[in-house]
C-alpha cells in the first residue's frame, strides 16, 4: 500500500463521492418509499441499515469493480470512503439537496471530519445549532470557506488513516481475496450519519428530537 498523502486522500474522496452519489439515488428512493411519513425516519433507518449491512455492500458493482480504481488510490481507502459517501449522499438526497452541487459535495466531505464545518462556519459568523438550516446559508458561503473545509477534511482523514496506514484501513474494511469483506466500524458510521443528518435534514421532526435531547442533557448536567 502506498504511503497516504493529502493528495491521495483528496483523490479518493472525489472518486468515492462520484461513485457513492450515483448509487445513493436508488438507496434514498428505497427509504423514501419504506418510510413515507418522515425524513427523520427515513434517515434513521438508512443509518441502521448501514451499520448492520454496510460492509462495502455493492462496492465492487458500485465502483464498476476494482479494475476501475486509479492505481494511486488504495482499495481499502476507496471502499471505506465509498461506503460513507453513499450514505451521506443518500441522506442529502432525502433532505432535498442535489449531490451534483459542488457545495453539497463539500459539506458531504465535512461529515467525515467531525466539527470541521462548525469551526469553519463559526469563523464567518454562522453558528451551527439546533435551528441551523443549511439551505438558508449555503449560497452565502464564500469559495474560500469551502476550500478551507476541503483542506481540513483532507488533513483530518490523513491523521485518521495515515499513522497506521494499511493496518488502520484493514480494520475498517478488510480486503479478502480481491473482494471487499468484513464490517465497517459501526461507531464511525453512526457518528458520520448523525453529522450528515444535522446538516441535511431540516424537517420539524429532527428539530424536535434535537431540542428534546438537548433538554435531557441540560437536565443531566444540572
Amino acid at each position: 500500500m502506498p504511503k497516504l498523502t493529502e493528495t491521495i486522500i483528496q483523490q479518493a474522496l472525489e472518486f468515492a463521492y462520484n461513485a457513492g452519489s450515483n448509487s445513493a439515488i436508488e438507496l434514498a428512493e428505497k427509504y423514501k418509499k419504506l418510510y413515507p411519513g418522515s425524513k427523520l425516519e427515513q434517515v434513521n433507518a438508512l443509518i441502521r441499515w448501514q451499520v448492520a449491512n454496510g460492509a462495502a455492500a455493492g462496492f465492487a458493482t458500485g465502483l464498476g469493480g476494482l479494475v476501475t480504481l486509479p492505481v494511486t488510490i488504495p482499495a481499502n481507502l476507496a471502499s471505506v470512503l465509498y461506503i460513507q459517501m453513499r450514505m451521506i449522499s443518500a441522506i442529502a438526497i432525502i433532505g432535498g439537496y442535489d449531490p451534483k452541487d459542488d457545495r453539497v459535495k463539500t459539506f458531504a466531505f465535512s461529515c467525515l471530519a467531525g466539527n470541521v464545518v462548525k469551526d469553519a462556519l463559526k469563523e464567518i459568523g454562522i453558528e451551527v445549532g439546533k435551528q441551523f438550516v443549511l439551505k438558508n446559508v449555503i449560497e452565502k458561503i464564500s469559495e474560500g470557506v469551502f476550500t478551507r473545509i476541503n483542506r481540513a477534511v483532507g488533513y483530518g482523514l490523513l491523521a485518521k488513516f495515515g499513522a497506521k496506514g494499511a493496518a488502520n484501513l484493514g480494520k475498517m474494511v478488510p480486503l479478502v481475496g480481491g473482494l471487499i469483506g468484513g464490517a465497517m466500524d459501526g461507531v464511525w458510521v453512526v457518528s458520520v450519519g448523525k453529522i450528515a443528518k444535522s446538516l441535511f435534514i431540516n424537517d420539524s421532526d429532527f428539530l424536535i428530537e434535537t431540542e428534546t435531547k438537548q433538554g435531557e442533557e441540560d437536565g443531566i448536567s444540572h
